[in-house]
């Protein structure tokens, strides 16, 4: 099964895409970002998001999709803003294969690294190990979609607690 992940970015938007084989291991296929260009405005900015998710389903034909949910921390304008990106990630993935599933942070740690307080450290250490990669997965935001698709890998038993109704 060809799994894709996202990490939700207005500016930057990782991916990952994996394969999981018959017997649970998984692989890395490819990973990277989508960057959108800050000099754009909001909705062309949205569209290049969009573009690039329909660039990834065309080349990876993946079969499921997860996605990180929204965390907000202390910039509620810049959770708006991701909020927005998310939605169109959601919209055109639902479109796209129609199998989107959701987890928290906490819950992407814990399937991982079984504690759901691990580090950003500790989590590409642990991309890394379970991909079996040279060298720990970069940029960020790549890394974190990886770990996004494993989990959804290492979970997908339980698909129907996690999938966007």
């Amino acid at each position: 099964m060809i799994i894709l992940g996202l990490d939700p970015g207005y500016g930057t938007m990782g991916y990952g895409v994996i394969e999981k084989d018959a017997r649970g291991n998984c692989s890395a296929v490819d990973y990277g970002v989508v960057k959108t260009p800050a000099s754009e405005n909001f909705p062309v900015r949205l569209c290049i998001l969009e573009e690039g998710v329909n660039a990834l389903f065309d080349r990876f034909q993946p079969e499921e999709a997860a996605m990180e949910e929204l965390f907000f921390s202390k910039n509620v304008t810049t959770g708006i803003a991701v909020a927005h990106a998310r939605g169109v990630m959601l919209l055109t993935c639902n479109k796209r294969c129609g199998k989107i599933f959701e987890y928290t942070p906490n819950q992407i740690k814990q399937a991982l690294t079984g504690w759901g307080g691990a580090d950003k450290v500790q989590m590409m250490r642990c991309v890394q190990s379970h991909l079996r990669l040279k060298t720990i997965p970069r940029p960020d935001d790549a890394a974190d979609a990886l770990a996004v698709a494993l989990c959804h890998a290492f979970t997908s038993r339980f698909s129907s607690l996690f999938g966007v109704k």
